[in-house]
């Protein structure tokens, strides 16, 4: 396991209603749970952003990644959407909720939306230059059949 320093810093919002810093619910866990900042409701059918009341310093050589909790998901439809943190990034971290469900959902301020790793980056050099051939070529979408 690789460890890295994690530098994040609340917002006067935040720190007046005192959301807590992002955490791992388990030891060995992949993913820090982020918290909603602001109560809101996310309509059947709709996206909403929602503050997460922190700022955060992504080492040089990292991203954050912002990805659905499971139990959200599965239970309630709720998916995450733009979830790239840049290193460079500094402003509040929030998060793009879409509402794939049959009803209506409540955010409380508080509740954990989503979670965030932290990922390596691997930087390319853009070469233009005809491409090898490979056994599958140009074949896309459904092209291995359903089973």
């Amino acid at each position: 396991m690789i460890m890295i320093e994690l530098k994040i810093e609340r917002t006067e919002e935040a720190k007046k209603l005192d959301i807590a810093l992002p955490s791992y619910q388990h030891e060995g866990d992949a993913g820090l749970d982020l918290r909603a900042a602001k109560q809101c409701i996310i309509k059947k059918g709709t996206r909403q952003t929602v503050p997460t009341g922190i700022k955060i310093a992504v080492p040089s050589g990292y991203f954050g990644l912002i990805k659905d909790r499971s139990g959200l998901a599965s239970k309630h439809g709720i998916h995450t959407l733009a979830g790239v943190v840049d290193c460079g990034y500094r402003g509040e971290v929030a998060v793009v909720l879409h509402n794939l469900g049959a009803e209506d959902f409540n955010i409380d301020v508080g509740m954990r939306i989503a979670q965030l790793l932290i990922v390596p980056v691997a930087s390319v050099k853009i070469t233009e230059t005809p491409l090898d051939e490979t056994s599958r070529g140009a074949n896309g979408w459904g092209s291995t059949g359903h089973k």
